[in-house]
């Protein structure tokens, strides 16, 4: 690793990385706020939701019900709203940290100094982690932060299994995260790479909406990566966790290391 790039990176995209992470707290903390005026009527919301068509409540994560505060955050922000910022996260960062400095000229002036490019490709892989991460770690305390403030003892919130449904999500986008890398490690021009990041991301997302709304296109989930992830499990407790993120992060590794190998082997119009 290249710790002066690292720390320079880091230093030009923080003020983003924070923007997100605030917002995302923000609305975390709203979400757990807005519940207890929920309390007395989940049992009605419940109702409303199972005379909704099967595959409406399938898609946006209702299913999960609202009997607890982390079976109603599953459904309400880890079930859409999480999912297409970070999508949106790693999209965009992955572009500016490799296709746009070799597209714009400053991969030349950066391959100058006495460094490699598996230490560049390695260190910029290692900014969009640690971005991901910031972001789900302030998401992760401001819901712990919310369920002190504003839930008490009085309405049930599993933080175990609130942890365990941030970290599967840390380790899907790791994944996502991954494959967006190798892909712009593998181009030289900004604007392909972050078309194809962006039709690859939100093209695995599309397949598997379609996937959970008609029973008939199920198969199409198996195609995605989000077929991983589903908070609505986590927080009942009968998702497979463990093995979940073992494949995420073998997934994730795999892309990462593909991408470094093919920046370090091609040529670079430099």
């Amino acid at each position: 690793m290249n710790f002066s790039l690292y720390k320079e990176m880091m230093r030009v995209n923080l003020k983003g990385i924070m923007n997100y992470a605030v917002g995302s707290a923000f609305y975390m903390l709203f979400m757990i706020w807005l519940y207890p005026g929920l309390g007395g009527s989940t049992a009605a919301i419940d109702e409303l939701v199972k005379a909704m068509p099967e595959g409406v409540g399938n898609a946006f994560g209702l299913n999960s019900g609202f009997a607890s505060a982390e079976a109603f955050i599953s459904g309400e922000y880890y079930g859409l709203i999480l999912v297409l910022i970070l999508s949106i996260v790693c999209v965009q960062l992955s572009t500016q940290l490799i296709a746009r400095l070799v597209d714009r000229g400053s991969m030349a002036y950066l391959l100058a100094t006495p460094t490699t490019r598996r230490k560049v490709a390695f260190t910029q892989g290692l900014v969009l982690v640690t971005s991901l991460f910031i972001i789900l770690a302030v998401t992760l305390l401001s819901g712990f932060a919310g369920k002190s403030w504003f839930l008490g003892t009085k309405y049930e919130f599993d933080m175990g299994r609130f942890t365990q449904l941030n970290t599967v999500a840390f380790l899907l986008f790791f994944a996502i995260g991954g494959l967006c890398f190798l892909i712009s490690c593998a181009c030289n021009d900004e604007k392909k790479a972050l078309g194809i990041s962006g039709a690859v991301t939100f093209g695995f997302f599309t397949l598997d909406l379609l996937g959970k709304i008609s029973g008939k296109l199920d198969v199409l989930r198996y195609f995605t990566l989000f077929s991983f992830y589903r908070p609505a499990h986590i927080v009942q407790g009968t998702a497979e966790v463990m093995q979940i993120c073992l494949w995420l992060l073998l997934i994730g590794l795999a892309a990462f290391a593909a991408g470094i190998r093919i920046f370090r082997r091609r040529d670079l119009p430099l």
